[in-house]
């Protein structure tokens, strides 16, 4: 069978199992969601839910949404705040579990999103990439995904990006349950979560040639 983005598995059975996936585990990740919405809002104040704009398949955006883990304030005393330093304590616990990830499911069931993918990145780094890193957009983005289960944010946004543009010309029925299982495993062992011990991935700012861009963005 035919693999990569135009085999018969990513054209008409991928989609398929994502939405049975999707019912089966959307009740008890009801209940998780809910759980957490109540941590949050007893530990800060604003909404539970995080909500962005993202590309995804041939770069549509659309709203991702996830469970804030974060303080809405970025600065403190004229300082910035990082990413880590914003974290709250469910945040960390909510992070640590990836709970963060399951209001996705409504993504997937709305076909925005895979189980299994290149991860969606921001709007503004559209203009940044070669054409060779668009073709990441040329199949649904997931909530897991070959860079994720090889580095996550240990890697560099080079090697991330092969690794991205690799699984959408192998993308098989076999990958994808390669995928899920190591992501599940990864989840239970907090396995590649930060770039480092107290830092998050850094922003991608494109080739050399488009810094200026980016820094005018």
């Amino acid at each position: 069978m035919k693999k990569g983005k135009d085999g018969f598995y990513c054209r008409y059975i991928k989609r398929v199992l994502d939405i049975i996936l999707a019912f089966i585990i959307i009740i008890p990740a009801f209940f998780i969601v809910a759980l957490c919405h109540i941590g949050i809002k007893l530990e800060t104040k604003g909404p539970a839910f995080f909500v962005q704009q993202r590309p995804g398949k041939d770069e549509k955006i659309f709203s991702l949404y996830k469970l804030r883990t974060m303080i809405a304030e970025t600065e403190r005393d004229g300082t910035t705040l990082s990413d880590m330093e914003r974290i709250t304590k469910a945040g960390r616990i909510i992070r640590a579990c990836s709970f963060d990830e399951l209001p996705q499911l409504w993504n997937i069931l709305k076909g925005d999103m895979s189980f299994i993918g290149p991860r969606p990145l921001l709007v503004q780094y559209l203009t940044l990439y070669t054409p060779e890193q668009a073709q990441r957009h040329d199949v649904l983005p997931g909530i897991s995904g070959w860079a994720q289960v090889n580095g996550r944010n240990e890697i560099t946004w080079e090697n991330k990006f092969e690794r991205d543009i690799w699984y959408v010309n192998q993308v098989s029925l076999g990958l994808d349950i390669k995928i899920f299982f190591i992501t599940f495993w990864n989840v239970l062992h907090r396995s590649g979560i930060n770039a480092g011990i107290n830092e998050t991935m850094q922003p991608f700012k494109g080739n050399i040639v488009n810094e200026e861009l980016y820094n005018a963005s």
